[in-house]
């Protein structure tokens, strides 16, 4: 599902990714785990395709995300990449629906199949009862499958995660991750997770440990 080779990438002259090389297999959940500064993030957006790495390869889905230019590494990242951050990213003036709708809309599916889809989702992840509210009016731990929700909606082939359980109590973040792996069953995804929640990264197919840029182990 993901090859990346000798991926290297500095800010301001400071080198934070130093030639990293990982590859990941269709249907895996993989952890990325590090002290703050190590890389974690960096390296995510980077497979994620947000930023463009200085030097290396990048291959998502047999696709070689470097020989694409911006127009197409959009609607390719629309296509076959969902994201899950931290501070959920919900836009405040939308519904739970409508902010799980959104990325389906972008791609040009119908109003119609879009919020079907949408409903179908949401009601999965336990939230049919929340659909018309907006973010302020959940709870942490329904913004955050909220936004599973919105990450899933076009079938992306790969999710990464960037500390997606750092705003939850220690329950919700275990809810949170057990529910990657229910998904990952259900729906065949890849998930890839930044996170300093050591103990719940091991319960992930793979852990990989970061250190000053570099992968520095692999269990």
């Amino acid at each position: 599902m993901i090859s990346a080779e000798n991926l290297h990438k500095s800010y301001d002259g400071l080198e934070v990714l130093k030639g990293v090389s990982l590859e990941i297999k269709k249907g895996e959940i993989v952890s990325i785990v590090g002290a703050s500064g190590a890389g974690k993030s960096t390296l995510l957006h980077i497979l994620g395709t947000l930023t463009q790495s200085d030097e290396g390869t990048l291959i998502i889905n047999n696709e070689n995300t470097h020989q694409l230019n911006t127009k197409l590494l959009s609607s390719f990242r629309n296509k076959e990449i969902g994201f899950i951050f931290q501070a959920h990213q919900l836009l405040p003036e939308f519904t739970a629906l409508e902010n799980v709708c959104l990325p389906a809309w972008i791609k040009g599916i119908s109003k119609n199949k879009a919020t079907e889809r949408a409903k179908e989702i949401l009601h999965d992840l336990g939230l049919s009862h929340r659909l018309n509210h907006k973010p302020m009016e959940l709870s942490g731990g329904e913004q955050q499958r909220v936004a599973v929700a919105r990450a899933l909606i076009n079938a992306p082939s790969v999710v990464f995660a960037d500390e997606p359980s750092g705003n939850l109590d220690t329950e919700a973040a275990k809810a949170l991750h057990e529910l990657f792996f229910d998904l990952r069953d259900r729906y065949k995804q890849t998930f890839v997770i930044v996170t300093h929640n050591r103990e719940l990264a091991e319960m992930s197919d793979r852990m990989l440990e970061m250190k000053d840029g570099l992968i520095v182990s692999a269990s």
